[in-house]
């Protein structure tokens, strides 16, 4: 099982970045697959997630009107489309996903799979 995280980059405060997390190995379709980042000195934190069975998004409030999840089962990858983005979201973003959802979505010890991270940097 592998994921492959793509679409990192430097990008001026107020601008937008799309990253991909594209899954392999198996079905991820009934799969929560979600995105964590982390900045240097901090602790790794929860951004968004997609619940597989009912597709419902749930977002840290940080995020929340600014960043969107969806996926595209025909290709078995998640998005993140970050827009407005601001130097505080600078950090390296991981792709993550685990077989079934759990209430505790916003930890990052209940996932099993993790995609290598990717650089998002927001200069102000």
């Amino acid at each position: 099982v592998q994921l492959q995280v793509s679409g990192g980059g430097l990008v001026q405060a107020g601008g937008s970045l799309r990253l991909s997390c594209a899954a392999s190995g198996r079905t991820f379709n009934g799969y929560t697959m979600g995105w964590f980042r982390q900045a240097p000195g901090k602790e790794r934190e929860f951004v968004a997630v997609f619940r597989g069975s009912t597709r419902a998004t749930y977002y840290a409030d940080s995020v929340k009107g600014r960043f969107t999840i969806s996926r595209d089962n025909a290709r078995n990858t998640v998005y993140l489309q970050m827009n407005n983005l601001k130097p505080e979201d600078t950090a390296v973003y991981y792709c993550t996903a685990r077989p079934t959802h759990n209430a505790q979505y916003w930890d990052a010890k209940q996932y099993d799979y993790w995609g290598q991270g990717t650089q998002v940097t927001v200069s102000s």
